[in-house]
């Protein structure tokens, strides 16, 4: 019977032992929502395969949920080191199926089994998958299916909004106690002040690309091993190494040539930079007709990306300046100083040499696409915090045309 006491209590104590270790939490845990049950499904693997060549280590915790079209199912991976270039070697923690990628509810039980699983003072969040900004866009989408703003999943016809997507990051805060230390969006055009805005309450620093981005996305074996290099990586430091890596592999390096665009935010930033645009914006509305008519023409000449009415902020300021319109000197500076302080990172390829971060919404070609989304626009929270819709209905009202 004293055995076995003691073995039992030998058992105990191991058990607890093992389960408090288990829990430890390291420095970082980088849960990313990988979602190829659309067009991208062939990229997929290749990421995973990237993700490979650094994997896991003593400070980060790299975990993939990956929903694959061709499988038809879901899995949830804990990504270990290989140098096998034929199969993904990291053990599958959990098979779960064949779940809805579409759904920001999903995202959100990935969340929070990363969580629970994978404790760490900071966490980096990424959603993978096609984007179009805040709109809807039938671009790359499968036909009938008519997505909205991120992570699109062909089976169920399903795609999260930007909307869902701050909410999420709102579960996501509440669930770790402070702020997302770092969230991306490995997905097109998603570097947007709409976009910023919907989660700068939750999320500290933010990464997106005001272009599309080419089907190869982030390099991930390049991100993790910038990254593995700085001890006690901070969340702006893994943003830059992310702007940076992500632009030299598209510059002959591991992603071959093709243009491209990044940028990371200081989303702590973000208040200032809305005040002082919804000042410049407040001062334009003020303007005759004929002053905004030459706004609008303008705005046509500022630079865009993969939807035409998706522009470049500090374009649309500097096309603003030359045109010695009664509006304070000091108006443009304020919002370009505090664009410069959200803007911690920005990179991209000889294309765009107009552009300098941060997108936003400047549908001065497209009245019809205007009226038809103004309803929703006007509850995003960067419309709530700037009034930029009635800025927009000031340029394109009949009297401006």
């Amino acid at each position: 019977m004293r055995k076995l006491l003691i073995v039992l209590i030998g058992f105990l104590v191991v058990s607890i032992f093992t389960s408090v270790t288990a829990a430890t939490p390291k420095k970082w845990t980088f849960l990313i929502y990988l979602n190829g049950n659309n067009s991208l499904d062939k990229f997929s693997t290749d990421n995973i395969k990237s993700m490979e060549k650094v994997g896991s280590n003593d400070e980060v915790n790299v975990i993939v949920q990956w929903a694959s079209l061709a499988k038809r199912k879901t899995v949830r991976l804990f990504i270990k080191k290989s140098t096998n270039p034929n199969k993904i070697m990291s053990p599958v923690i959990e098979n779960l199926g064949l779940v809805d990628m579409g759904k920001y509810t999903t995202l959100e039980d990935f969340i929070k089994w990363g969580v629970e699983h994978y404790p760490a003072e900071h966490y980096f969040i990424d959603v993978w998958n096609h984007g179009s900004g805040w709109h809807v866009a039938a671009r790359n989408a499968s036909p009938g299916f008519h997505p909205m703003d991120i992570s699109w999943d062909d089976l169920s016809g399903n795609s999260i909004t930007t909307e869902q997507l701050g909410q999420s990051m709102a579960y996501a805060a509440r669930l770790i106690g402070h702020k997302v230390d770092l969230y991306g969006s490995d997905a097109c055009l998603m570097g947007m002040a709409e976009v910023a805005n919907e989660m700068s309450d939750f999320v500290s620093y933010y990464v997106g690309s005001q272009e599309l981005e080419p089907g190869a996305g982030w390099p991930y074996a390049e991100l993790l091993a910038g990254w593995e290099a700085i001890p006690n990586a901070r969340a702006d430091q893994v943003a830059t190494v992310l702007v940076d890596e992500y632009i030299k592999s598209y510059e002959g390096g591991s992603n071959g040539t093709d243009d491209a665009t990044l940028s990371a935010y200081d989303l702590d930033k973000l208040a200032a930079f809305n005040r002082a645009f919804a000042e410049l914006g407040a001062t334009i509305q003020q303007l005759n007709g004929t002053d905004r008519a030459r706004i609008r023409e303008a705005a046509k000449h500022v630079q865009s990306f993969g939807s035409p009415d998706y522009a470049d902020m500090l374009d649309f300021v500097d096309k603003l300046k030359v045109l010695h319109l009664p509006i304070p000197a000091d108006s443009f500076a304020n919002v370009e100083a505090t664009a410069n302080q959200l803007i911690i990172a920005n990179a991209d390829t000889p294309k765009y040499k107009h552009a300098t971060g941060l997108s936003i919404w400047l549908p001065v070609d497209d009245y019809n696409g205007f009226i038809s989304r103004s309803a929703r626009y006007r509850n995003l929270q960067f419309n709530v915090n700037t009034h930029w819709i009635d800025v927009l209905n000031a340029l394109l009202s009949q009297e401006a045309r």
